[in-house]
């Protein structure tokens, strides 16, 4: 089976309508500071638009009442949390929840038998500075040993996945879902989905 795809970094509406109607599981905004950064009014229209597709929220270190609050004003499907791992009882009205764990080794996947509970558990890697995985793909091997330890549990795969490249990965890993953001946009244009490279990355995954 192939994997599902999550189309991260939505900035428009027209991009998320683009990429729900091409096959996309899921959507993402984020809410969590950076260039793709959008107002809770556009994360709205963007919701409104990619309908009946799930919109998850990509959160920083922010309070859980804020996320939940957030989810609540922009009918938000969840929350995908790089900052902060609140207990499961915290998030209760969230919706989906994401934790995300970023990896420079196999002994950093090696831990990742220990996440708490969650809808998915996304994998991507560690780049100094940086919030996610700034286009830079996650070693192979180590994604491979995420894979292994969360045996059992939903694993999503971010971290530099390009149309030109995507499939090679998901035969290798084995993940449940690709999440993809700047392999999708012109070079330069954060925030910016190219439909072209769209079509194809969702192309490239369902042909597997």
């Amino acid at each position: 089976m192939a994997a599902e795809v999550k189309v991260c970094g939505i900035t428009r509406p027209g991009d998320a309508a683009m990429a729900a109607a091409g096959g996309a599981s899921y959507l993402g905004v984020v809410l969590a500071g950076g260039p793709r950064t959008v107002a809770e009014a556009m994360v709205r229209e963007i919701v409104a638009a990619a309908a009946p597709v799930p919109v998850l929220g990509v959160f920083g270190a922010a309070p859980v009442g804020d996320i939940l609050r957030a989810i609540r004003a922009t009918g938000l499907a969840g929350a995908q949390l790089h900052l902060s791992d609140p207990a499961p009882a915290a998030l209760a009205g969230a919706g989906l929840v994401w934790r995300v764990r970023r990896l420079a080794s196999a002994e950093d996947a090696e831990a990742l038998a220990d996440v708490p509970e969650a809808a998915a558990v996304l994998v991507e890697p560690l780049v100094p500075g940086a919030c996610g995985g700034a286009g830079v793909a996650l070693d192979v091997a180590v994604a491979r040993t995420a894979r292994r330890c969360l045996a059992g549990r939903r694993m999503v795969l971010a971290g530099g996945l390009r149309p030109e490249t995507v499939a090679d990965v998901v035969r290798a890993v084995r993940p449940d879902v690709v999440d993809v953001s700047s392999g999708v946009e012109p070079p330069g244009q954060p925030g910016i989905k190219d439909a072209g490279r769209m079509r194809d990355f969702l192309e490239a995954v369902r042909g597997l």
